[in-house]
This record gives C-alpha cells, sequence and structure tokens, in this order.
C-alpha cells in the first residue's frame, strides 16, 4: 500500500538529561521532509539494542527497544524505515501490538512503520532483520580487506540511511541516547558510535553506552579484525593491523588538534576522541560519528600531509554532532561552520600560510561546482529545498566551502576576537540541540551583526540566492603565488629546477597540478610524470588530480595506476570525477564501463547510487 503524508513537525528537541550536564529544554518549530516520524505526537529518547551480525547472510538481527515520550492521547507512533523485515513489535512489557509497514512513493525514503500505542506505553520494541542490500551497510570478503584475515563490515548512516539497519525516527532533528549488546563472531572486534572496548571480546559478545543525546544519523557499527593503538590518554586509532602503526604515526597531531579546538570554542563534551581507518571502500573521507571518527585510508599519506581532514572530523564534535542542522535543507549550518572551525585548527597546528592554501584549494572546488550546477542553479544557494530529492544529492562543495566563506566574511567584518566570543558562546548556549537556519540568523541579529551590518554584508543574499555574491573574499595564499611562477616557468621552458620545489607541501603540487593546461602533449606529460612521479605518488589527492589530465590527454602510461585505484578506493570525492573523465574521452569510454562492472561489489551504496546514474552498462 502507497500512502503520501505531509506531516507538520513540532519537535521537542531539547538538552537532554546527561550525567554531567544541566538541561534546559526548548521546542525548535520545522519541518523535515525526510522522516515520517510525527514526534509532536510520540517521540524517542533511548535506544536498547541488542544485535546479531550475521556475516553468512549479510544481515543484522536486532530487537530495537525505544524509551518513548508522547502526549497522553496519542494512539499511533510512527518510525522510517528501509527494507527491514519487521518480525513483530511488543510494547513495555512485551505485550503484542498492531503495526503497519507503508511503501513509499520515493525510493529513499524507504517505508513509514506505523505502530499502534496506548496512554499508558513508555517502550516500544521492534523486533526485525536487515536486508543483504541494506543501503548503509557494507558487508566486505575478507579479500576486500588489506589483513585478508576475515569479512568486514561498517554502516554509514549519514543522511537518511540509518532506517536501513535500525527502525528509527531518522530525523537529524530527533535526538537519543543509547546502548547496545551486539553478538559477532569470536576474535572480531565490534565498534560503535559509542564507548568502545580495545580488546577482543572472549566470547564475541560487546556491549556499548553512549550517554549523550544523538541524531540517528550519527549511528555507527564496524566489525572485523582490527587492532587498537593508543595514541594519548583520550585519543587512539584502530586499524587492521597492517596499517595500525602507519595510521598511529599519521594521526600523531591529533592531540594537538583537540587542544586547539578546545582553545578557540569550548571543551571537548564526548569523553574520548578515536579514529577508525576503515577498508578503502568507505565512500567518504571522514565520518563524524561521536567519539569514534570513520576514516578513508586515503589520508594516510605517509607525511601527514592530509590529516586536515581529521580536523574537520573533530571540529564536527563541536558543528554537527553537538550544534545539529534541524534537517538536511540546512546542511550548511553543519558543513560550513566545521571547515571554518577545521581551518582555524590547522591555523593553530601548521600557520596561516598552511591554511590559507587549504581555504584556496576548497574555493577551487566550490568554483569548480557552481560551474558545474551553473551559477544561477539553486543547489549553491546555503540554504536548500531538498523535499522531493535524495539529501544526498544536497551534500557537494556548496554546503561547504561557500558556508565557510560567508563565516570568513562575517570574521573579517567584526574582527576574530568577537568571532570567536560569538561561536564560544553559540555552541554553549545550543549543545544538544538543533538549529535551523532562521533561527541562526536570529542569534547572529542578536549576538553579533546589527541590522545595518547585516544588511551591509548582504546575508540574506549569501543564504537564500545562488552563487557567489561579489563581497566574496577569495583566499591569496602567499605560497601558491610562488607555484604559480614556477609552472609558467615549466610551460615556458619544459622543465624545473629542484630547489625550486623540493620544499613544496603536497597542497602546493596539487595546486600546480590543478592548474596545469587542459591541452598537454604526450611529450609534455611524459617529461612531467617523469620529472615529479605523479603517476607513482602515494598522496590520493595528487593522485586524483593527475588522472584526470592523464586522461584527458590519452596518457596511457597512467592507465594501469588509474585501473589499480578505482579497484582499490571507494572514496567518492575522488572515483565521480575520475569515471567522468574516463566517459568523457571516447577513448575511454569502455574502459570505464568495463572497470565499474568489475569493481562495483567493492563500493558502497552511497557511491554506487551517484556512479549508477553516470555509468550504462
Amino acid at each position: 500500500m502507497h500512502i503520501s503524508r505531509i506531516i507538520s513537525l513540532l519537535v521537542l528537541t531539547a538538552t537532554l538529561a546527561c550525567s554531567d550536564q544541566n538541561s534546559t529544554q526548548e521546542d525548535v518549530m520545522f519541518k523535515d521532509p525526510h522522516s515520517g516520524a510525527a514526534p509532536a505526537t510520540a517521540r524517542v529518547t533511548h535506544l536498547s539494542w541488542e544485535a546479531k551480525v550475521l556475516f553468512e547472510t549479510q544481515q543484522i538481527e536486532a530487537t530495537a527497544s525505544w524509551t518513548i515520550e508522547k502526549k497522553a492521547d496519542a494512539t499511533e507512533m510512527y518510525f522510517d524505515s528501509r527494507g527491514l523485515e519487521i518480525y513483530s513489535v511488543s510494547l513495555d512489557n512485551g505485550s503484542s501490538t498492531n503495526f503497519v509497514l507503508d511503501e513509499r512513493d520515493n525510493p529513499w525514503m524507504g517505508d513509514l512503520l506505523t505502530i499502534a500505542i496506548d496512554p499508558s506505553t513508555t517502550r516500544v520494541n521492534i523486533h526485525y532483520i536487515t536486508a543483504p542490500t541494506a543501503a548503509a551497510v557494507q558487508w566486505l570478503e575478507a579479500r576486500q580487506t588489506l589483513d585478508k584475515k576475515g569479512p568486514f563490515m561498517f554502516t554509514q548512516s549519514q543522511a537518511i540511511l540509518a532506517r536501513s539497519w535500525i527502525p528509527c525516527q531518522d530525523s537529524p532533528g530527533i535526538r537519543f541516547t543509547y546502548d547496545a549488546r551486539v553478538e559477532v563472531p569470536k576474535g572480531m572486534l565490534a565498534l560503535m558510535s559509542a564507548e568502545n572496548p580495545r580488546t577482543v571480546s572472549a566470547d564475541g559478545i560487546y556491549t556499548f553506552r553512549q550517554p549523550h543525546p544523538i541524531p540517528a544519523y550519527l549511528m555507527a557499527l564496524s566489525v572485523g579484525y582490527m587492532d587498537f593503538k593508543a595514541i594519548d590518554k583520550r585519543s587512539g586509532v584502530y586499524a587492521e593491523s597492517g596499517l595500525l602503526e602507519k595510521s598511529r604515526l599519521e594521526f600523531q597531531e591529533l592531540p594537538a588538534m583537540i587542544d586547539a579546538a578546545e582553545k578557540l570554542y569550548g571543551p571537548y563534551a564526548w569523553g574520548r576522541y578515536d579514529v577508525l581507518v576503515l577498508p578503502p571502500s568507505f565512500p567518504f573521507g571522514g565520518m563524524e560519528n561521536p567519539m569514534l571518527t570513520f576514516a578513508t585510508p586515503t589520508i594516510l599519506a605517509g607525511d601527514r600531509s592530509l590529516t586536515s581532514l581529521i580536523a574537520h572530523e573533530l571540529a564536527h564534535s563541536w558543528s554537527g554532532n553537538l550544534v545539529t542542522n534541524a534537517d538536511w535543507n540546512d546542511f550548511w549550518l553543519n558543513e560550513g561552520f566545521t571547515v571554518y572551525f577545521e581551518r582555524r585548527i590547522m591555523e593553530a597546528i601548521q600557520g596561516p600560510d598552511y591554511a590559507e592554501m587549504l581555504a584556496s584549494l576548497g574555493f577551487q572546488d566550490m568554483e569548480g561546482t557552481i560551474q558545474t550546477f551553473g551559477a544561477s542553479s539553486a543547489a549553491t544557494q546555503l540554504k536548500l529545498n531538498l523535499a522531493e530529492s535524495d539529501p544526498d544529492d544536497g551534500m557537494n562543495d556548496i554546503a561547504y566551502e561557500k558556508g565557510y566563506s560567508l563565516l570568513r566574511l562575517i570574521e573579517n567584518e567584526v574582527g576574530r576576537d568577537r568571532m570567536d566570543a560569538f561561536l564560544r558562546a553559540y555552541f554553549k548556549k545550543f549543545a544538544f540541540r538543533s538549529m535551523t537556519t532562521e533561527r541562526f540568523i536570529e542569534y547572529l541579529k542578536k549576538r553579533l551583526l546589527d541590522e545595518a551590518t547585516y544588511q551591509k554584508l548582504n546575508i540574506d543574499s549569501w543564504i537564500y540566492a545562488p552563487g557567489l555574491p561579489e563581497n566574496v573574499i577569495r583566499p591569496v595564499p602567499t605560497r601558491f603565488l610562488a607555484v604559480d611562477k614556477a609552472l609558467k616557468t615549466w610551460v615556458e621552458d619544459g622543465k624545473l629546477e629542484n630547489r625550486i620545489y623540493k620544499k613544496w607541501s603536497s597542497h602546493e603540487w596539487l595546486h600546480f597540478i590543478r592548474q596545469l593546461p587542459d591541452k598537454l602533449t604526450a611529450t609534455q606529460m611524459t617529461s612531467l610524470d617523469h620529472q615529479f612521479g605523479f603517476t607513482n605518488s602515494g598522496n590520493s589527492e595528487i593522485l586524483a588530480a593527475w588522472f584526470i589530465h592523464a586522461i584527458r590527454n590519452d596518457y596511457i602510461a597512467a592507465y594501469p595506476r588509474i585501473h589499480t585505484f578505482l579497484e582499490s578506493v571507494g572514496r567518492r570525492k575522488f572515483i565521480v570525477p575520475i569515471y567522468q573523465a574516463l566517459l568523457d574521452n571516447p577513448n575511454t569510454r569502455e574502459m570505464a564501463r568495463k572497470i565499474y562492472r568489475e569493481y562495483r561489489p567493492n563500493y558502497h551504496s552511497v557511491a554506487t547510487q551517484t556512479l549508477d546514474t553516470m555509468i550504462i552498462l
């Protein structure tokens, strides 16, 4: 049965009581177009989750027991579900109740689970099993891991994929605490976005506790043959044994990053901060799961040159995890703030010149995205309208870089000291609560900008209009000026002296590659590769940028490395542009289809959802 419902959501988002926090409660009015939950009537507050991970069938069999708050006269409660087989539903002490699972019109929305409740109900217990094709869950065979010791699995719940492995109220504006008991095959380690074990359980049973209220998209689980190494007393790294020491060395600056973040915007609220380095099929650079960032191995360059990604995920512990966009139309409130915070952390660790290089590369990404969509496209607004779209469609460079550019503009106007005081107060006041764009504007006007300054900066245009306003501040990294000069020399002479580039960072090399002419001769491509070794680089950012030139200019010497890269890497940021370049070149179009047919099983659904629309097999 198909049911289309438009539900006005009055969400009781609150600063819920944590063990060491005083709580206040404030209602927030908003509509979440991507959830069927009606929390004004009944909402979840705590999850007790018991699960068994079944590698042989690639399923999770579980019971989700939800503690709820509701109106006295509520007779139904709504949950989001996607592809779940619901065995039964019971209330409180185990009495069974009626439920209906309705398929919704859009596939990304999944099903609406309606459960009958009564006036005395305080707990809803949902017994279910996931589908082997659950969109959030990636199941890997032993051959797809580094150590080849056994299978591996991980989840990726953002934006609305949590519903494919847990029936939940899958809106970022609805928070809950959780505890869990998870059974896995003996010898494997299980980890969640919670307080985690550091050693393997003898019986394969693990318990978890997340005492802080989180939205469903921050639910996470990973199971595999992993080990742990501490970096300091409150941070460490999990990885397959073959990557563990390399990962620990790569993340040595993590304690300094945490210290820098706390000095900027207040205490880290989550206790520990650990990083899990996943197999390379992970579709994102990182995912800010509370207490345990999931990270791609593509950031392990060997020289700590790509660890700004960890600074980004750490910054999410404040902007995103602590103060969260109320729905995915306000995604920029998570990501724009986080990019701003990330670059402030990197400035504290590496200096202003380094942070400005990051800002410039991000600006280049944003310009490319605007060019792709068109400057008049609504997709280039900060405040989005994704009601009829999968929210993953709104996750591009605009939220990140245009959001950062707006905050940088405000800082430039009011001064850094006032900006920092404002953000510290913002994170403190709205901790563990939801934020809409309109509510942020209200707070901004109340605490930082008077009406005249708000109008002077044209902030409404920044937020609600497409493209880039004229008062955008373009980063000017002084270190890139030398790169531009060197590139001019290379174009004219075909060579560069070693003394010019021997101390370049990976960011300078990336800028150099990005600024190369689109059309290069075979001689030029060969000369570049022989002199600088781009095809054999160990840096994924450099490789991905170089591959675009190699494909565009039919540099076949790089094709074997492109093939192995697409075999082993699933990070959407890299593989989508590479496949697009292969498709755009008639000489490599069939090559793209052949590689994708072979390696599609290596990619997470977040990546294949995009690639399937591009590549017709």
